[in-house]
């Protein structure tokens, strides 16, 4: 494990720069962004080592920043709580789903919008970096083997869900309350990719373009799988 870069990882102290115009501030803006955003990813591979080579609950937040060679302080700046190091990588992901799923053409049928922008989400995931790639792969390992995260999991897929359901009901203009539709073809969507997860966690297949190929072939399969069996 290693250490941020020098200097304050919020960014508050910048020595030996002068000077205040708009391109110094925009540079200076950036130079900070940079800072926490390593910051932020150095914290989370901390964690993911400690949490597979120690269990996730016998791992402390103390052990955490020793690593990082940060203080408690800066973790609760990027955290609040343990079990936000692993849920808030993929929340990153459902992000990612949202804005994809909004933008997609209006008229699109419901199911169809939100496969592809699935697509967008398994993109990202297969076309990242190897540092990420690596990351999505402990994050799975470790929520796998913690029945804490994993409650966590369904929280978060209960939340993605309520949003992912209001924006095909804006797209449908429909009234959720009113009108199931939008949260059941939410859920078959999002019970089709769960079960795909967690055949790549039981096949022990973690590699990020392998799982995205599995997932998207997944969800390939509903429609045969409606047409033949429904």
């Amino acid at each position: 494990m290693s250490a941020v870069p020098a200097g304050d990882p919020s960014g508050h102290t910048d020595h030996g720069v002068h000077g205040h115009g708009p391109e110094q501030g925009r540079a200076l803006a950036g130079l900070r962004e940079r800072k926490k955003q390593r910051t932020r990813l150095a914290l989370i591979d901390a964690a993911l080592e400690l949490f597979l080579a120690k269990g996730y609950e016998a791992t402390t937040i103390d052990e955490i920043v020793a690593a990082v060679e940060v203080s408690q302080r800066t973790f609760f700046r990027y955290f609040g709580t343990k079990e936000d190091v692993v849920t808030s990588f993929l929340s990153e992901h459902d992000q990612v789903l949202e804005e994809a799923l909004a933008a997609r053409p209006p008229g699109e049928r419901p199911f169809t919008a939100l496969f592809e922008s699935l697509r967008v989400v398994l993109r990202t995931i297969a076309e990242s970096d190897p540092a990420h790639g690596a990351r999505f792969r402990r994050v799975r390992q470790v929520i796998e083997a913690t029945p804490a995260l994993m409650a966590a999991q369904m929280a978060r897929y209960s939340a993605s869900a309520e949003a992912l359901a209001a924006e095909i009901a804006r797209r449908e203009g429909v009234d959720m309350e009113q009108d199931l539709r939008p949260r059941v073809v939410v859920s078959f969507y999002l019970a089709t990719t769960k079960v795909a997860f967690e055949d790549c966690a039981r096949r022990d297949i973690w590699d990020a373009g392998t799982v995205a190929a599995r997932v998207e072939e997944a969800v390939a399969q509903v429609s045969r799988t409606m047409r033949d069996w429904v």
